[in-house]
């Protein structure tokens, strides 16, 4: 990477339905800032991120108003040159619920964030070019087996460098 070309580091939760595992915050320790998703099931989970680390973040469909009050239904933001749309209910390519298609189509992200399915999936969606990220969860609540957590980088508005971590099974 030359001196000119910044380098933003992410790191991406979801679905964590009140539960934060001690492992993240070892995880995303280099992160410049971290995305919720939705779904954060709780005041103190979101407290301890945002204590960590600057947080954006969606709220999800079991988030109550204090949640959802405080952050919105979709996030629509540039990042290390990259615009990002995040949402916590999207589906996935090629078939997005109607809401998101419309923005997809209007907004032309070069990323697309949601959670819900408790599905870790990462994409290329060349239809939309756009890189399609759901960090599967990072909570107990679901029918998921293993939680997960995922981090990587925006250099020069490319994306790379992603990683995943296993945080173990749902208990």
């Amino acid at each position: 990477m030359s001196s000119n070309e910044s380098s933003v580091k992410i790191g991406i939760i979801s679905d964590t339905h009140g539960y934060l595992d001690d492992q993240v915050f070892l995880f995303f320790q280099d992160c410049d800032e971290l995305w919720h998703a939705g779904d954060i099931g709780s005041d103190s989970v979101i407290e301890k991120l945002e204590a960590f680390k600057p947080v954006r973040a969606v709220f999800g469909n079991i988030d109550e108003n204090k949640i959802r009050w405080k952050y919105p239904e979709d996030q629509l933001f540039d990042c290390g040159g990259l615009k990002v749309l995040m949402t916590h209910i999207g589906g996935s390519p090629p078939r997005y619920n109607s809401r998101v298609h419309s923005i997809v189509e209007k907004e032309k992200p070069g990323i697309f964030v949601c959670g819900h399915s408790h599905i870790l999936k990462v994409m290329k969606d060349s239809k939309h070019d756009l890189l399609f990220i759901n960090p599967g969860s990072a909570g107990n609540q679901g029918l998921h087996h293993i939680k997960t957590v995922l981090r990587f980088n925006i250099t020069a508005a490319v994306p790379g460098d992603m990683e995943i971590l296993e945080l173990g099974k749902r208990i």
